[in-house]
C-alpha cells in the first residue's frame, strides 16, 4: 500500500443536456446522467447510483481484507445496498444505507467467525466511514453445497 494521504483525482464534462462522462487516470471513462427520480432517462449510472455502488463496493473489498487476515474460507459474497435519499429542513441528503450481504462458506467455519469477519468489514469501509448518514449491516450466512 502506498503511504498516505492518497489523492484521487476525477474529471466530469457535460453540456447544457445529455450525459456527463467521467473519467479518471487509467480507467475506462464512465458516463452518467440524472436517474428517474430526478427526471432522469434512468439508463446510465448517475451520482446517486454511483454513491450506492461505492458503498457496496468497498464493503466486498474490505471484506476480502478481513476474511484474509482471518484466514476465513468463503466462497461468494453478494451484497446489496439501499441507499434512502430524503429532504430535511430544505436539505436533500442521504438518511441512511442498508447494507444486505450474503455471505457464502464452505461446511464446518464457525459461523462467529465469518459474521465477526462480515461486522469487521462495515465497520472497517473506508467509503461508509466517509459518509454521514448511517449504515447498517444485515449479514446472512449460506453453507455450500
Amino acid at each position: 500500500m502506498h503511504p498516505f494521504p492518497h489523492r484521487y483525482r476525477v474529471s466530469a464534462q457535460g453540456c447544457s443536456t445529455g450525459r456527463v462522462t467521467l473519467r479518471h487516470d487509467g480507467v475506462a471513462a464512465l458516463e452518467s446522467s440524472p436517474p428517474v427520480e430526478f427526471g432522469g432517462p434512468g439508463d446510465a449510472w448517475s451520482p446517486e447510483g454511483l454513491l450506492v455502488g461505492a458503498v457496496a463496493d468497498c464493503f466486498v473489498l474490505t471484506f476480502r481484507a478481513v476474511a484474509r487476515a482471518a484466514k476465513l474460507d468463503w466462497s461468494d459474497l453478494d451484497v446489496r445496498v439501499e441507499g434512502t435519499l430524503e429532504r430535511a429542513e430544505g436539505v436533500t441528503a442521504f438518511s441512511a444505507f442498508e447494507l444486505h450481504a450474503t455471505l457464502t462458506v464452505d461446511p464446518g467455519v464457525d459461523e462467529a467467525v465469518a459474521l465477526g469477519a462480515l461486522e469487521r468489514a462495515e465497520r472497517g469501509c473506508l467509503i461508509s466511514n466517509s459518509l454521514k448518514a448511517p449504515v447498517h449491516l444485515r449479514a446472512e450466512l449460506a453453507v455450500a453445497a
